[in-house]
């Protein structure tokens, strides 16, 4: 089902040490509060850490404190500030690799894919054996939709370090989304022998496997990652979204329940949940799922597909001919027997008229 999620996303941050430069006296000054804003930072005080930052960089004006201010900035939120700051260390130092991940995560975080691959890039020009530049990257173009670029970001990886759990369950995810399903599953495979107790390789896994048809191995991989995570929302709707087309609705409910209770915006557990509405012939709490589907997503295209489906049931052909239209201009398909429907409701009204 195309609104699972595929899991994980792997992004850095680091925290750079103090180093002194500038005239002795100011820069023990800049060094000390450097030091004391590090503190700060480790104890997850973000706003004294940033006052100290700024009186380093009063002192001293260095990429080091730029950075590291921006790294609380960061964590904060405050990307704007964070931008800010990333920008000014790598105008000091253009050679500071962490600066260029930070700030290409932010941009990753923020959707803009180009800027974050450019960053990402740039990294892995100063230093081609870091693997947090490839891993980045991959990512980046993973969700910009060059997933064979993605693929080879993600195999880079594992050249590098072949016992990488997670190059190997980033790498599935991207070959389960290209629909070469038996690489993802081995790549899965792969990973959950060098650790069980990794949670995302048995959800991707079991997501490559539902894909594939083979609906009770994926139930088994979903179980063992909801065994090892209860508390993780996107777990739950996997699993039942491979109740759901295992014909079971009373058993997917129970999932998405317990998915939307732990993540009230999970848009996609909305909108299984609303299919296993629809399952057991409740058009109106489907619609209802479908619409806060949609509110939290408005891209979700197979959402929108269910609607019109929804609508069709309601004999409210026109809407459900809009929801189709949407769904398709977002590169999905109606269903076939919804779109057959939707041509024999209308040809009975043109028959009336």
């Amino acid at each position: 089902m195309s609104g699972q999620r595929i899991y994980c996303v792997w992004l850095w941050l680091m925290l750079t040490a103090a180093t002194i430069s500038a005239q002795p006296s100011r820069a023990a000054s800049a060094a000390s509060y450097l030091k004391r804003g590090n503190e700060w930072l480790a104890k997850g005080d973000w706003d004294r850490a940033i006052a100290d930052y700024d009186l380093a960089i009063a002192f001293d004006a260095s990429a080091v404190a730029y950075y590291n201010r921006g790294l609380a900035r960061q964590r904060k939120s405050d990307l704007a500030g964070a931008l800010g700051d990333y920008d000014r260390a790598i105008a000091l130092d253009p050679r500071e690799a962490a600066a260029y991940l930070n700030r290409g995560a932010v941009r990753y975080g923020q959707g803009q894919f180009d800027a974050a691959i450019s960053d990402f890039s740039r990294a892995i020009e100063i230093n081609p054996r870091d693997i947090r530049g490839w891993t980045n990257r991959g990512l980046a173009r993973g969700d910009h939709g060059d997933l064979t670029a993605a693929i080879a970001d993600l195999s880079q990886v594992i050249k590098i370090d072949s016992r990488n759990v997670v190059a190997w369950t980033n790498r599935c995810a991207a070959r389960y989304r290209l629909g070469v399903l038996d690489e993802a599953i081995a790549d899965c495979s792969r990973a959950l022998k060098l650790d069980a107790r990794y949670a995302f390789a048995w959800n991707n896994r079991g997501l490559a496997r539902q894909w594939k048809g083979e609906l009770d191995g994926a139930l088994g991989d979903f179980d063992r990652a909801i065994a090892v995570d209860p508390g993780h929302a996107d777990f739950h709707a996997n699993r039942g979204g491979a109740w759901l087309l295992k014909g079971e609705p009373e058993r997917a409910l129970s999932d998405l329940n317990r998915a939307l209770a732990l993540n009230p915006k999970l848009a996609e557990a909305w909108n299984h949940r609303g299919a296993a509405w629809f399952a057991k012939s409740n058009f109106m709490e489907a619609m209802a799922d479908f619409e806060q589907a949609l509110k939290l997503n408005p891209r979700l295209a197979e959402a929108y597909g269910n609607r019109g489906l929804a609508w069709l049931m309601q004999g409210r052909p026109e809407e459900a001919e809009a929801d189709f239209a949407r769904c398709r201009a977002l590169g999905r398909a109606p269903k076939p027997e919804a779109e057959k429907l939707l041509r024999e409701m209308k040809g009975r009204m043109d028959l009336v008229r």
